[in-house]
């Protein structure tokens, strides 16, 4: 075992885990924070034989969408099943009754206890990941006065949740004081499943686990183009419970902002990302309320739509590919960012709000697992998921005056998006607030490389409205 690896046993302890096992255990169908959840709950309670028990729970318990009508065949006929699911729970405020969503089987209605959600009040914000007991109880069903059922004759009986028993950021901050800012990038890299070796200076390094910003800091939207296999929607799908990643496809006021209808909010409104992957290829309806709305919330943090006003710290993430090309010793995009947009986000009012760009071009493409992925020790996913969560709405916006100086050629917009950069640095790079000057000088010259994309972006679009001059700071003291 490597001295790295050695060293995140010693300072995370019961947090620590094999990064390499998940790969052994084929469990790739799972997002990473629930497989990594189950092998160290099966790897505790029989070390010996723990993988092979864990994957005949997986194979047992989890289905693919394709198998919906066998689960629901199987849940008429035994009368009960358990699946592997994401459990989500909304409110009919006509009824008062709580009703689950369960994507396995299709079903958005099914009736649930109101101690089960009040055990696990997440599953009415975000959703929770777990072990859901469903029984087929036609009997027990409503009826009206000519005999028709009122509900769904299906019931959960049961849910155990796969989710970390703290959130507790002291345990990162106690845990960071044990490494330098090489060995931190290191560890947060085999934390959210990728082998450091491969990524050979701390520049790259950076560049990797600034996918993470969006997820500790509320309201920094993102953008990173970058060529395909290079791992960008990876990070968002298997280190966080709260993210929504929307591939390309049609996407509506109702699923992102609020439904007027059913009365659910949308996505923005209860995630702390919302993830636009193949930004290319979606499609808006109705592009003048949806790009409206956008502009409106990301500058603001809020949204209306019909009666309701709606507050949120979702941070939005635009991700799309790029044709490159080697220029030197690097590669560079070859391509107008501005075309790969869909034609209604081609506003320079929008493209203001991008808090930093994400140079993904610079980024190796994923080859081979035992290359690329994780052969060691990182932080559990789903303790480092919670404390990204609870550490996202403590922004360090207001500090960041005391440590630099920012030069006069700055917009308003440049001063907010360049403070949420580096207060979501500090709190993923320096969880503990312990840094030198280079240190601090290190991730402000990268956060301001971040904006200084966004204006060179929107010089291009408008070269009489905004300048292109260096974005210049100092440190102070």
């Amino acid at each position: 075992m490597s001295d790295l690896f050695a060293k995140v046993r010693s300072a995370f302890g019961d947090y620590a885990v094999d990064k390499s096992l998940k790969n052994e255990a084929d469990l790739t169908r799972l997002p990473g924070f629930v497989a990594e959840y189950l092998m160290t709950e099966f790897s505790l309670e029989d070390p010996n034989n723990w993988m092979s028990k864990l994957r005949d729970f997986v194979k047992k318990y989890y289905f693919d969408a394709s198998e919906k009508e066998y689960v629901k065949h199987k849940l008429v006929t035994e009368g009960t099943i358990k699946l592997i699911d994401e459990l989500r729970v909304w409110v009919d405020i006509d009824t008062g009754e709580h009703k689950a969503v369960v994507p396995t089987i299709g079903e958005n209605n099914v009736r649930i206890p109101k101690d089960i959600v009040n055990k696990n009040p997440m599953t009415l914000v975000t959703g929770m990941w777990g072990l859901i007991t469903l029984q087929y109880s036609p009997e027990s069903v409503r009826k009206d006065d000519m005999g028709n059922p009122l509900e769904n004759p299906i019931v959960v009986t049961e849910f155990k949740p796969f989710q970390a028993p703290t959130s507790d950021p002291k345990i990162l901050a106690e845990g960071r004081e044990n490494f330098s800012l090489i060995e931190w990038l290191d560890v947060l890299i085999n934390t959210i499943g990728y082998n450091h070796e491969v990524y050979s200076n701390p520049k790259r390094k950076l560049t990797l686990i600034s996918r993470l910003l969006p997820l500790i800091e509320d309201g920094l939207h993102i953008v990173e183009f970058g060529p395909k296999a290079t791992g960008k929607t990876y990070i968002y799908r298997n280190v966080s419970r709260y993210t929504r990643i929307i591939v390309g496809g049609t996407i509506t006021p109702a699923s992102l902002f609020y439904n007027l209808r059913t009365g659910m909010p949308g996505e923005i409104a209860i995630r702390d990302s919302v993830i636009f992957d193949e930004i290319a290829k979606v499609k808006m309806p109705n592009p003048d309320e949806i790009v409206a709305k956008l502009k409106d919330f990301m500058e603001s943090g809020q949204f209306e739509r019909g009666k309701q006003k709606v507050t949120s710290g979702c941070s939005m993430v635009i991700l799309g590919n790029v044709e490159v090309e080697l220029q030197g010793d690097v590669f560079i995009p070859v391509e107008d960012m501005t075309y790969l947009l869909p034609q209604p986000m081609r506003d320079s009012a929008l493209i203001d709000r991008i808090g930093g760009i994400i140079p993904g071009w610079e980024l190796p493409k994923i080859g081979k697992s035992k290359q690329h992925l994780s052969h060691g020790y990182g932080i559990a996913l789903d303790y480092f998921s919670e404390v990204m969560h609870t550490m996202k709405k403590d922004t360090l916006t207001n500090e960041i005056s005391k440590y630099i100086e920012l030069g006069n050629n700055v917009t308003i917009r440049d001063e907010k998006a360049i403070k949420k950069l580096v207060s979501a640095l500090m709190k993923l790079l320096f969880p503990n607030l312990q840094f030198d000057n280079s240190e601090l000088k290190f991730i402000t010259e990268f956060a301001i490389e971040m904006r200084q994309r966004v204006r060179e972006w929107l010089h291009k679009l408008s070269p009489g409205e905004f300048q292109k001059d260096k974005i210049s700071f100092v440190i102070k003291g």
